[in-house]
């Protein structure tokens, strides 16, 4: 089996999914960091030797490239299957399909609008220096709401422990993942939201002591931005 090698940077929300996807299925892999506050990713040399894409996560698993988070998921759950703990990303058919069915889902009802409500309240204003508008500050939030709502109504419920059923999934880790990032614009995700609060917190349970170290960086920014503000 050649050498697995996975760039990421713990910042970026698809890289801490991968990350706790290869650490909690026991899936051996050299990790790479990439600081994309440098700037690494965007020279010519790191879109021809490294991700044509210049974006995180991605891997090299021998002389094979591949990008985006969903696809490295499915491809290492084909390659590894014999290692992997089948609830991460089921083996049968209609039940892996159901984990399919969040990933494909999740892209534009989970990660857009709350990567684009972190980036608006949290990155803009990092790099301009001015507040947010708040009138566009409001509609990106009404759209978050809209997010959590249907992560309730539609894949959560009293009923069922994860995503994709009574199992912790690579489907949870991804909404996780998501979720979290919101915690730097100083939104948070499980207030007055029992089931989703309950839900968050088995995640982060089940998948320690990975969680906490792939939220790390995150977390010492959180309470950076905390202290800042007393």
């Amino acid at each position: 089996m050649p050498v697995l090698k996975c760039y990421y940077d713990l910042l970026s929300q698809p890289s801490r999914a991968v990350y706790i996807f290869l650490k909690v299925a026991n899936i051996p892999f050299q990790s790479c960091p990439v600081a994309l506050r440098t700037g690494e990713h965007q020279t010519e040399d790191f879109k021809a030797s490294m991700n044509r894409f210049q974006k995180v996560p991605f891997i090299h698993h021998g002389d094979f490239k591949l990008a985006e988070s969903v696809a490295i998921v499915s491809y290492l759950a084909r390659e590894y299957r014999d290692l992997i703990p089948d609830k991460w990303y089921p083996a049968e058919s209609k039940a892996q399909a159901r984990v399919d069915e969040y990933l494909a889902w999740q892209h534009v009802n989970t990660r857009q609008p709350c990567a684009t409500y972190f980036f608006y309240k949290y990155i803009i204003p990092a790099m301009t220096k001015s507040p947010p508008d708040e009138t566009e500050l409001a509609k990106l939030e009404s759209n978050l709401v809209t997010c959590l709502d249907q992560l309730e109504e539609l894949w959560l419920s009293p009923e069922l422990k994860y995503i994709a059923g009574d199992s912790i999934s690579v489907a949870d880790i991804f909404a996780a993942s998501e979720l979290e990032q919101t915690r730097l614009a100083a939104y948070d995700v499980t207030k007055d939201r029992p089931i989703l609060k309950a839900w968050l917190e088995r995640v982060r349970e089940e998948c320690n002591p990975v969680y906490s170290e792939a939220h790390a960086v995150l977390n010492r920014l959180v309470a950076k931005n905390s202290q800042s503000k007393l």
